[in-house]
């Protein structure tokens, strides 16, 4: 506090709207979450109070009467311990009251009224002592305390803080499902109804899979191109691989991700199509106008398709997203459109192009090329488009929080990624770029620094999504256990506490707003690292209780994030909840009844605008105005011209072949990559091999292979390692 002291109406008035009931806009502010509940007028509860403080840690509290006839006395600032506490309340005499006992700088509160209504507002660090980790079911069991009971003053609060009533009510103006999420429940219904045709169709999309395996080897194996081009597959799928566990907040499933990938591939024939409609408008243009201007106009665009499809087919399920799965869907065309590029090279050339790809198992996004010689890179269709998803979802996503000044990334993002793409093209057409263009090239590095850019765009990603999933603490399931660096959370909050109390009121808002994102920023890193690490620390529990227990545990997680963010997202507007909050509750208490002894508490280690006046050339063309060089530039129409010439020069056999090919990428890119499940038992299976084979085949599709070898790994390990959520 100030040096003079605050007066009791200063704080209440700042706090409350009354002398029961805290302020909405005080709530509203740093996104409180607000768990009423009843309690005995007991030192137990003081006890709790100080335990509450000293887990944000902080060491001094302000302590106040809330009713009007008290309003000029001075709040009282307490040391956090229970004597100090006690000693206040019981100097005002033994008459009944409302008591305020706040936080220093007002982040965290607790109102205890005259009955055994109190009310807890605050960071889920500073509620758990009060009600536990499971904040949501606490606030459920106070709304069916206050119905059963029918008290009134318990009635208004569980209505006032959300507890009753929460979300849109039925009626015909209630959102309704859009296609993805009829899909999702339909599958849902097949795969729990025990059907042995659901099991057969398991099994031979299995089949089917492992057979498209083949033909991929074979059709290699009797057309060179082809084996030439399955690295470039491999290499793809890497690189999604990275982009998946490094956006550890997003809501999609890899699955999805890899149709999207697909879908990115079919786009180079478009793109093809596009530019040679392009190329004939225009008339008679030199030939680096069209790895130029060209590509650049036409393909940076037409990879955001796929994009503008997921808002067409999931609309609901698109205002649920996170911030980083624009990213990795961006990124997934991009990488389907680049793959499809490399690999139609790569068969028509019979050996990779020079430069080739850079497909490394230590190599962050891998798949760019360098030209050495000339001090450019370029870093992929899935790098630059996944920059351009990553703008996206931050403004998106960030906008009603963070200002719309968000939304001057997109078009940066987009510039960016069309410089790259636009200086790689002229340097392999041995244009010269103008000044302007070789200045801005250098400042990005030659496209060296795309991909940290977007790594840095990632984390950024993934912190805002933490960080606005945090207001939805009060309606999302708790994970099972306690989160780990307790402590580390306890110092960033306190640390938070004692800067933003320092900050003095008067000055601009600009410094004011710059010296809260300091105080807050270790809170945010803290808390999302302590998330994630809580998220392994589960997998890692449930993977020793067997393969149907971890894949479970990988559904529960995704589904947990994506209706944190969904809720996130709405505010106070209504929105479609799915997964519904019923069916994650009831699986999240079967997840902590697998995970059983219950845990008490726990610890584990653990970016066009437009391309303005930027351009190559207007300078001497080097060599033959870039015939050669174009062969190999990241230019689609080239590609498939190509890749069409080639495929008229191939036996009927080979062709065939070919084609067989083309259809068996396909296939094992939209199918065979979701979660398995239902796996056989190893008794089951010792006893019966012939009658699960089918439920084998099933789970262990190619996609499934990574999860089927994760599952077999976790069955080693023991049984203790529940202690990961325990304190």
């Amino acid at each position: 506090m100030d040096e003079q002291a605050m007066l009791t109406r200063d704080l209440v008035l700042r706090l409350c709207a009354d002398p029961v009931e805290f302020d909405e806009d005080w709530l509203r502010s740093d996104r409180k979450t607000v768990v009423p509940f009843t309690a005995p007028r007991d030192t137990s509860l003081i006890d709790t109070i100080v335990a509450a403080g000293r887990a944000v840690g902080v060491d001094r509290l302000l302590i106040c009467r809330t009713r009007n006839e008290f309003a000029f006395e001075p709040v009282t600032e307490v040391p956090a311990d229970t004597t100090s506490i006690v000693a206040v309340i019981r100097a005002w005499g033994d008459q009944p009251t409302d008591v305020l006992i706040a936080v220093e700088d007002l982040s965290a509160a607790v109102l205890v009224t005259s009955s055994e209504l109190t009310v807890a507002a605050g960071s889920d660090d500073f509620l758990c002592p009060f009600v536990g980790r499971d904040l949501a079911g606490a606030r459920t069991g106070f709304a069916e305390e206050a119905r059963k009971d029918r008290d009134p003053a318990l009635l208004r609060a569980a209505q006032l803080y959300g507890c009753i009533d929460q979300g849109h009510p039925p009626g015909p103006r209630t959102p309704g499902p859009d296609l993805a999420e009829r899909v999702a429940v339909r599958g849902r219904k097949l795969r729990e109804s025990a059907d042995q045709a659901v099991t057969w169709m398991r099994a031979a999309r299995g089949a089917w899979g492992w057979a498209m395996v083949v033909v991929l080897l074979v059709a290699g194996l009797i057309v060179p191109g082809v084996s030439v081009a399955l690295p470039v597959l491999v290499g793809t799928l890497w690189l999604m691989a990275q982009f998946a566990w490094f956006a550890r907040s997003r809501t999609v499933g890899f699955a999805t991700l890899m149709r999207v990938l697909a879908l990115g591939a079919l786009m180079i024939w478009p793109a093809a199509l596009a530019e040679r409609l392009l190329t004939g408008t225009l008339g008679g243009v030199e030939a680096w106008v069209g790895p130029t201007y060209i590509a650049v106009l036409v393909e940076e665009p037409i990879k955001l398709l796929p994009l503008l499809l997921c808002r067409t087919v999931a609309g609901r399920r698109f205002k649920r997203f996170a911030a980083v799965d624009y990213l990795l869907l961006a990124a997934a065309s991009g990488a389907g459109f680049h793959l499809a590029e490399q690999a139609l090279r790569a068969v028509t050339g019979g050996t990779a192009p020079a430069p080739a790809p850079v497909y490394e198992v230590f190599t962050l996004f891998p798949g760019w090329v360098e030209l050495p010689g000339l001090g450019v890179q370029f870093s992929g269709h899935a790098v630059t488009t996944g920059l351009v998803g990553a703008a996206l979802g931050l403004a998106i996503v960030g906008r009603r929080h963070y200002g719309a000044r968000l939304w001057l990334l997109p078009p940066i993002a987009l510039w960016m990624a069309a410089l790259e793409h636009m200086n790689f093209n002229a340097a392999l057409a041995g244009v010269d770029p103008t000044p302007v263009t070789a200045f801005l090239a250098a400042v990005t590095g030659g496209g060296a620094a795309t991909r940290w850019v977007l790594l840095l765009l990632l984390v950024a990603a993934v912190l805002m999504d933490y960080r606005l999933t945090l207001s939805a603490a009060d309606t999302t399931p708790a994970l099972p256990g306690e989160p780990p660096l307790a402590a580390l959370r306890r110092w960033a909050r306190g640390r938070s506490v004692r800067l933003r109390v320092r900050v003095p009121g008067d000055i601009a808002p600009v410094f004011q707003r710059a010296a809260y994102a300091w105080a807050l920023l270790p809170v945010t890193l803290t808390t999302t690292l302590s998330t994630i690490l809580h998220e392994f620390a589960v997998m890692i529990a449930s993977a020793s209780r067997g393969p149907a227990t971890l894949a479970a545990t990988w559904d529960f997680l995704r589904n947990r994030r994506a209706y944190a963010m969904g809720a996130a997202r709405a505010g106070d507007r209504p929105w479609r909840r799915f997964p519904r909050q019923e069916e994650l509750t009831a699986s999240a208490r079967r997840l902590r009844g697998a995970l059983a002894p219950a845990p008490a508490s726990g610890a584990a280690a653990a970016a066009a605008a437009a391309l303005i006046a930027v351009h190559p050339r207007v300078g001497v063309a080097a060599g033959d105005g870039g015939t050669t060089g174009s062969a190999t530039s990241a230019y689609a129409l080239t590609v498939v011209g190509g890749a069409e010439k080639w495929l008229r020069t191939l036996p009927t056999a080979e062709a065939v072949w070919v084609g067989a090919a083309m259809v068996a990428l396909l296939s094992l890119l939209v199918s065979g990559w979701s979660v398995p499940r239902v796996y056989p038992t190893v008794r089951e299976f010792l006893r019966t091999p012939g009658r699960n084979i089918g439920l084998v085949l099933g789970a262990c599709a190619p996609g499934q292979a990574a999860y089927a070898l994760t599952a077999l790994a976790g069955t080693a390990l023991p049984r203790s390692t529940d202690r990961l959520l325990r304190r």
